[in-house]
């Protein structure tokens, strides 16, 4: 990490200082007081700046990265870790095989440990503010099958008129549900309960009937 030592008559000039060198703001620094100004003799002799170490912040993404990298190695897990961004999303998609371990029972372990990603780069610098994890490719399978839970589920609402609801499942897999039946026009979506046993119930749309082919 690169890091820079200054001087000033204060602290916070100091500050300033070693912050337009690095060109850097004040959250993408790690900042260390290492003397505080003092006054000389009658305010003349023996006086003595403050000085200041400013350190310039790892970024958000690649401490997830670390993170996870080395939790891969204390689970001996041989994978390789990829890293992409796009906009204030940082994405980590880890390769390599005997994945069940990481991603868990209908992607538990995966959502644990992209939690803890997040919380470990919290205080990174960069402009992301939020990390996802993949591995194996299992949330692109995953989405995919939520979209046809959720279109074979609407099918059995259609037919017989009744409202049904869906297994409990997070936020992230409730969206997929809401985005994929929007636009049916013959079914509502709404989510139901306390988490974690919050869930889609997906029913007949107000003015259509069983059985309805709707427009």
């Amino acid at each position: 990490m690169k890091s820079i030592e200054k001087t000033g008559h204060t602290v916070e000039e100091a500050i300033e200082s070693a912050l337009n060198d690095l060109g850097i703001t004040e959250k993408d620094a790690h900042i260390e007081v290492l003397e505080e100004p003092a006054k000389g003799f009658l305010g003349i002799i023996g006086g003595r700046d403050a000085r200041v170490r400013v350190t310039v912040k790892k970024d958000r993404v690649e401490l997830a990265n670390e993170f996870i990298e080395k939790l891969l190695e204390y689970m001996d897990i041989q994978g390789t870790v990829k890293v992409s961004r796009d906009g204030d999303v940082g994405f980590i998609d880890i390769d390599g095989d005997d994945l069940g371990i990481v991603i868990g029972r209908h992607g538990e372990t995966l959502r644990s440990i992209e939690f803890l990603a997040n919380v470990v780069s919290s205080k990174g610098a960069g402009s992301v503010r939020r990390i996802v994890v993949d591995a194996g490719g299992y949330r692109k399978r995953r989405e995919r099958d939520l979209e046809d839970m959720a279109k074979n589920a609407a099918r059995r609402v259609e037919k017989t008129g009744r409202s049904t609801a869906l297994r409990p499942m997070d936020a992230r897999d409730r969206r997929v549900i809401h985005m994929t039946l929007q636009k049916n026009g013959r079914v509502v979506t709404q989510s139901q309960g306390e988490e974690p046993y919050r869930r889609v119930v997906i029913s007949p749309r107000e003015g259509t009937t069983q059985g309805s082919k709707g427009r």
